[in-house]
């Protein structure tokens, strides 16, 4: 699925710029490292190929972006 790929390569990128490791981010998320390390290789928390049939069929795609921070973000709720 195009969507999982897009997702695992954007959250790599924000976890190098942020100077996160692997360990680094399942220790925020409260979780063990093997645990990111199959999210990122795909062997585990993909799209469902359902959503991936629904995005298609719309013509859109799922895409990871920064969140807004401060007032912005709480008034786009």
């Amino acid at each position: 699925m195009r969507v999982n790929k897009h997702i695992r390569e954007v959250v790599r990128q924000q976890m190098k710029a942020q100077g996160l490791t692997q360990e680094g981010l399942a220790e925020k998320l409260g979780t063990l490292q093997p645990s990111i390390a199959r999210l990122l290789s795909g062997r585990s928390g993909t799209v469902p190929k359902l959503w991936q049939d629904v995005l298609d069929a719309l013509g859109l795609e799922l895409v990871a972006v920064p969140k807004a921070t401060g007032k912005q973000n709480q008034e786009g709720e």
